[in-house]
């Protein structure tokens, strides 16, 4: 599975992703970290590069387009882009691989392996917009991390892992990181007609 941590906010999700996946039997992670993910676990979180490098089991610099997950020959089960900034969705909309980032995001495209964005920035402009369109109509998934409120978080963490429990859903992926929906409870003193 690649993760990549783009330099949107947000980065506790793809440090909670790596440390969720790392987790699970049989999954290898490969992470991507462009600079500005770097200066954002900085600022958001008090991360190091090596820290959240120890997480993942291979990392790859995101200057070398020519790693093996730059190939599509190289078997993944999908990436995630754990923030990705409008500058990554751009690049990845419009098929410029400047970077291992996009460039390993087109490979899953192109050989239709799962893509999730998990894009950041509020309100949209129609740029925004149209790169989320064209991402979609070739197959990738728009995946802005919106908390759900339904479930009654008590933390950022609750409301960070029932967002990762989405994706992870999406990966076809085991968890139980998150309750699941089960309906809606009845008003108390509601009678049943």
């Amino acid at each position: 599975m690649i993760v990549a941590i783009s330099g949107a906010t947000g980065a506790i999700y793809g440090v909670r992703l790596l440390q969720l996946l790392r987790e699970l039997p049989g999954v290898e992670t490969h992470l991507i970290v462009s600079d500005a993910g770097l200066l954002n676990l900085h600022q958001e979180l008090d991360m190091k590069r090596k820290e959240v490098e120890a997480i993942a089991h291979v990392v790859h610099n995101v200057r070398d387009v020519g790693a093996s997950i730059a190939s599509g020959s190289f078997q993944t089960a999908g990436m995630v882009i754990a923030p990705c900034s409008m500058k990554s969705l751009a690049a990845i909309a419009n098929g410029l691989s400047d970077n291992l980032i996009t460039r390993a995001a087109d490979v899953a495209l192109k050989e239709r392996r799962r893509l999730i964005l998990m894009v950041r920035e509020t309100p949209f402009n129609l740029a925004h917009l149209r790169n989320m369109t064209s991402v979609t109509e070739m197959g990738g998934v728009i995946f802005p991390p919106l908390p759900a409120f339904y479930q009654r978080p008590a933390s950022i963490a609750d409301m960070v892992d029932h967002t990762l429990a989405r994706v992870l859903d999406l990966l076809q992926l085991p968890n139980t990181i998150a309750p699941r929906w089960n309906g809606l409870k009845p008003p108390a003193g509601a009678g049943c007609d």
